[in-house]
């Protein structure tokens, strides 16, 4: 039988103290979660593994699971799905009966296993040794619940004191996690709402109105070809649907190219490849190469399904952006303006006209012309500029 240990507790106290004063300068909570661990142990506390469940706000992900082990020196981090509520995996697991409400979930994992709960997790410690384990709800503001689990391997398995030390981190361990947990929410919600660099700009400070710098920057603004008609005969759904498609097969090769999409405009996207990164141009008509591939395929299973195929025209020039924010008093906008900005969208609405899916600037065309074929398709009056502009095709 395991004597209870009656100073773990107080062994506990030094964890508690460094969690309040010794993690102000660590951003990560995962590095936070697996020093942790090893303080407990050599508080005396004998923590063999431990997660930290976090639900998350994220375009792709519920949550996150981080897993510490005995020996680890980081804790390892795995993506949750949305779906994950469905699977095996969760029903009747900890997870499942804290998400239901349950205050504390503790298994005996020494006891016969045909009389304790029924879970691939509980047979999956038992089979690495562990004797004991228990999970709790770790609370945030505003009824927000999380879940942190211990599990130990020593015979008998956690004593009522070790239980009372890890109980003494749980409200500080909330606070701690939250405030990682908003830092990370921030820094979610600018990039998928501004974008990666304009989001830590905003981090750093650049929220008044007015300020900003000069970019120079390849520019490209694609737009789908007769959105109208579609969004006025398609139900509500396959329209968001054919956007989302669309947006992807168009934004994925931006993003793996090193450009940062600033804003979707309705059926349109604006994004740009500033020129201080090497072959910026280059790595645009990659992309665009990429993203034709991308739609020649999503047309191919939209046409599997009936559905019409999808027409897009770009737009792209070069030049110096003003990049910054923009707005009334009470709501900004973190974009880009200038003369080269409106070239590159009266380029694309060139190409319905002149039938051609890819139109680029004659300033664009002579950074990349030896590297990439391109058509050359005379000179065109653009709205808004005074002098006919030498244009390019780009077939990809």
């Amino acid at each position: 039988m395991n004597v209870p240990d009656n100073h773990a507790p107080m062994q506990a106290d030094g964890v508690v103290d460094w969690l309040t004063n010794g993690t102000r300068d660590e951003r990560f909570l995962d590095i936070i979660f697996a020093q942790m661990c090893i303080r407990l142990q050599q508080a005396g506390i004998p923590v063999q593994r431990a997660t930290l469940h976090i639900l998350i706000h994220h375009p792709q992900w519920l949550g996150a699971r981080m897993m510490w082990s005995d020996g680890m020196r980081e804790a390892e981090i795995a993506r949750v799905d949305y779906d994950v509520r469905e699977r095996s995996e969760y029903i009747g697991s900890p997870a499942n009966e804290i998400h239901d409400g349950a205050a504390e979930v503790r298994e005996r994992l020494e006891q016969d296993s045909s009389l304790g709960r029924k879970h691939a997790l509980y047979d999956e410690m038992r089979a690495k040794g562990l004797t004991d384990y228990v999970a709790w709800p770790l609370y945030h503001t505003l009824g927000k619940r999380h879940i942190v689990t211990f599990a130990t391997d020593r015979p008998g398995g956690f004593d009522d004191g070790d239980i009372a030390g890890l109980k003494k981190l749980l409200p500080v361990l909330a606070l701690v996690s939250e405030i990682r947990v908003k830092n990370r929410l921030a820094r979610t919600l600018l990039e998928t709402y501004v974008g990666s660099h304009a989001g830590e700009l905003i981090l750093a400070g650049a929220t008044r109105r007015g300020s900003g710098t000069t970019v120079r920057a390849a520019i490209m603004i694609c737009d789908l070809r007769d959105f109208t008609k579609i969004s006025d005969n398609w139900p509500r759904d396959d329209v968001i649907d054919l956007l989302n498609d669309y947006f992807d097969a168009m934004s994925e090769p931006i993003a793996r190219h090193g450009g940062e999409i600033l804003k979707f405009i309705g059926d349109g996207l604006l994004a740009i490849f500033p020129l201080h990164a090497p072959n910026a141009c280059a790595n645009l008509l990659h992309a665009v190469a990429e993203a034709r591939k991308a739609m020649v395929a999503l047309n191919e299973r939209n046409s599997a399904t009936g559905r019409a195929p999808l027409n897009y025209g770009i737009g792209v020039h070069v030049g110096d952006v003003m990049y910054g924010n923009i707005g009334s008093s009470s709501r900004l906008d973190f974009t880009v303006i200038g003369p080269a900005v409106n070239m590159a969208s009266r380029l694309e609405a060139l190409t319905k006209k002149l039938g051609r899916n890819v139109l680029l600037s004659r300033d664009f065309a002579e950074l990349v012309e030896k590297q990439f074929g391109l058509e050359h398709v005379g000179r065109h009056e653009v709205r808004g500029f005074s002098d006919p502009i030498e244009l390019f095709a780009y077939q990809g």
